[in-house]
Order: structure tokens, then sequence, then C-alpha cells
């Protein structure tokens, strides 16, 4: 395979009205690309067109990341590669490959001797870590906890326990529509003096960024149904 194909790892907007998050050397970016591995087309286009009005979008080809069939979106992946194109890939929110779909591409594109290029752009992980006051020299991204309730409680005591052994953020999401089940049980299991960062709707207009105790949560419950949000942990 050719080691100039070339794969941007394109950032995308966490709300949609965002634009000005997203550094104008993206769209040079977009015009370069002559395919775009996504994860939902209407959004990626919508997006493509909110930074690049005169894109035609029919000029590029669309393939869909499907989660469900990694060796299909693979596959295709490196037939393109092997056609030496210059392909994106771009995630719903945020950048590719954290937290996001994107991640396998980047691997096979590495075992191609392809260049892969990130760029720059929000992530809703690393800007709550920046606004939560929390440790940013020792922190770690756990990803979703787990659903069942025992064992929910039973990782978020571990967590806990290892934030205080190493000083370390403990960062975590969970699924929007079961955020204030979470808040509710982290407030219930964790210690009084743990500190909570909860991050909500991060560069919209209706950001919510707040660091209290866990017993200060307590006092006063913020209304996160269906909010994308970000919580950091740090055992007090």
């Amino acid at each position: 395979m050719n080691s100039q194909s070339i794969i941007y790892l394109i950032p995308s907007v966490l709300a949609e009205s965002a634009t000005e998050t997203i550094p104008a050397y993206v769209k040079d970016a977009v015009s370069q690309c002559q395919v775009f591995f996504v994860e939902n087309e209407r959004t990626a286009r919508r997006y493509f067109k909110s930074i690049w009005k005169e894109m035609v979008i029919d000029n590029y080809t669309w393939v869909l990341m499907d989660k469900t069939n990694n060796v299909a979106t693979l596959t295709a992946f490196n037939k393109h590669l092997k056609e030496n194109k210059t392909i994106g890939i771009v995630s719903e929110a945020g950048c590719p490959g954290i937290a996001d779909p994107g991640q396998l591409l980047t691997e096979a594109a590495h075992a191609a001797g392809a260049i892969i290029k990130p760029l720059v752009g929000p992530s809703s992980i690393l800007l709550a870590l920046m606004a939560s006051g929390m440790n940013g020299q020792q922190f770690q991204f756990v990803g979703y906890l787990p659903i069942d309730t025992t064992q929910r409680r039973e990782a978020i005591k571990e967590l806990e326990a290892e934030s205080a052994k190493k000083n370390c953020t403990q960062v975590f999401i969970e699924t929007p529509y079961r955020n204030n089940q979470l808040l509710e049980t982290l407030i219930k299991t964790g210690k009084p003096t743990t500190k909570l960062c909860v991050a909500a709707d991060i560069t919209a207009p209706t950001e919510y960024i707040h660091t209290k105790t866990l017993a200060e949560w307590k006092k006063q419950v913020p209304e996160l149904h269906k909010r994308p949000a970000i919580f950091c942990m740090l055992a007090g």
C-alpha cells in the first residue's frame, strides 16, 4: 500500500451550534479528503456544511462505520487505502478514537504505512478535566460504569479507593438518559468528602460545570436527564 495515503482524524462539534470551537485548518483538511468514514452520514454532512458552506457533498464518498460489523468497515477502509485515497474519519461529537469510533481504522492505517494526521478540536473528556480543578497530572478515563446497581457501587468504591491511593482523578461517562441515576448512586455510595465534577452540555449555551463534594451535591442535585455529561471524581 502507498505510504503516502493520508488519514485525517477530524474533530467535530460537541454542541451543534458551537462551530467556533473548530479550528480553520479543519476545513482545509476536509477539502483534501476524497472519502469519509463517519459514525452518522446525515449529521456528518450537516456538520461539514456548517463549517464549509461551499462543500459539494456529492463530490465525496461516504462510508458508515458499522459498529456491528467491524470486518465490513475494515474491508472498505483497506480498499480505499489500496487506492491511495485521502481519507477522513469523523465521529458524532468530539475526537475520533477517543471514547468514539475510529481506533480500529487508525490501527489499520498504521499497519498499511499510511500517514496519520490528528487534528485539533474539542474533546469533552479533556475540557471537563481542565475545568474540574482536579489532578491533571494523574488521571484515567474509565468509560462507562456498569449498569447493574451492585456492580456499579462496587466500581465506584474501587475507583474512589484508587483515587485516594494514587491522588488520581477518575473520569467517566454515562448514557445521557441514565445520568440522574448515576449521580444518585455516586452520592449514596461515595464518601461525603470525595469531590465530583459534573460537566454537562460542554460548549453549548446551557453549559454546566461545577465541582463539589458529594455531601454538597446531596443538598442540591442538578437535572441531567438526556444532557451529554462527563463526571470527574477525586477522593477527598
